[in-house]
């Protein structure tokens, strides 16, 4: 389980385009470091210790779930990827990007790779001011002053001119959404995914308990006979598990996220019950739907059939294995009249058939960015 913490960045550039440097570096930071609370604006300052154009000057917060040594070397590759060119020598240079650890926390660390809080931050407004912006009440772990205090006392007389130019902060999950809900076929990844935003992002995860179900496997055995009771324990449960997870909130998790949705019920009623039977269960399902709380977000993965059979025998559930395809086909119509005729769920429609989110980071990426991005 990752921790939070929260860091506060300094950020400068003085080549090329300097509001761009700038603004693709805190992108990559809410990427790869974690979710950018606060954006101080953009100060105007000379070049320090050197001769050279003058420098654009931020200051971020962000909530981290990496150590200190995993945010330095994080940064390292941010400041790379953006043409920054790291030498041996310890004279000042101009560069596209300069990234500082100045707080972690409270916590005061001295070690050969970084030193916290930074050893120069008191003594440079460049540093200060636009710190001060966003955090003046935050003490400082060794002055035990407040970092207003602590610039009025700082002794740089350098001139820095607010530029009034505004970044854009990448929005987090948790700004978004409350809650979200995650569905798909058999084997389609959906409890996997769930695990993994759930993980990094800080999120109370809700995960169907169909392990504990004992008709599950007799069902697989014999379809006609255990239909019913298998379909009905699941809704109760499911009832059941919405009703007080959702009721709970976590003061320490952002949002929460679930592996499915209670519609998922009937979807799957439809498919496995007679005509009478299934008569019957829709007067229950419909007087528990009103019930439960909607989410903010349904994410539908969709995975082909073939690989949805592959995805099966993997992860080799015995009372799964004789699953048919053409079973998955109707369940996978069965969402798909769902989402087509409810019209009160913000639905995202995820083609994953080709994805390996698990394995392949840029694949995970993209599915974030899609979720980030839904309007």
């Amino acid at each position: 389980m990752h921790i939070a913490r929260t860091t506060y960045l300094s950020l400068g550039s003085n080549l090329g385009n300097k509001f761009e440097n700038l603004q693709q570096a805190i992108f990559l930071i809410d990427e790869k470091i974690g979710s950018v609370a606060k954006i101080s604006s953009i100060y105007k300052t000379t070049s320090w210790g050197f001769d050279s154009d003058d420098f654009y000057n931020i200051c971020v917060q962000v909530s981290t779930g990496l150590n200190p040594e995993n945010l330095l070397k994080a940064i390292h590759k941010i400041e790379l990827s953006l043409g920054r060119k790291r030498t041996s020598e310890k004279k000042y240079k101009a560069r596209t990007i300069d990234i500082d650890v100045l707080l972690f926390d409270n916590e005061v660390i001295f070690s050969k790779e970084l030193i916290v809080p930074h050893k120069e931050m008191l003594n440079r407004k460049f540093v200060m001011v636009p710190l001060v912006e966003i955090a003046p009440n935050l003490m400082h772990p060794i002055e035990k002053q407040r970092l207003q205090v602590c610039l009025t006392n700082c002794t740089d007389k350098s001139e820095i001119e607010n530029t009034y130019l505004e970044l854009k902060r990448p929005i987090c999950l948790s700004e978004k959404f409350n809650y979200i809900a995650i569905e798909g076929n058999i084997g389609a990844g959906k409890t996997t995914l769930t695990n993994m935003i759930a993980e990094d992002f800080n999120a109370k995860v809700i995960l169907e308990r169909f392990a504990d179900n004992p008709f599950l496997p007799k069902f697989y055995e014999d379809n006609e006979r255990y239909a019913f009771p298998l379909e009905m324990s699941f809704l109760a449960d499911r009832y059941q598990q919405l009703s007080d997870d959702l009721a709970q909130f976590d003061l320490f998790k952002n949002f929460i996220v679930s592996d499915y949705y209670i519609f998922k019920s009937l979807i799957f009623a439809q498919v496995t019950l007679l005509k009478e039977e299934y008569f019957l269960y829709r007067k229950m399902f419909d007087i528990m739907y009103k019930e439960i709380s909607k989410p903010d977000l349904y994410i539908y993965l969709y995975q082909e059939t073939p690989r949805l059979i592959e995805n099966i025998k993997k992860r080799g559930r015995d009372y799964e294995q004789n699953i048919a395809p053409e079973y998955l086909d109707k369940i996978h119509s069965g969402y798909t009249t769902f989402i087509k005729t409810e019209e009160n769920l913000k639905t995202l429609i995820i083609d994953v058939s080709n994805k390996d989110f698990v394995n392949n980071p840029e694949d995970y990426k993209e599915i974030i960015e899609l979720i980030k991005n839904v309007k």
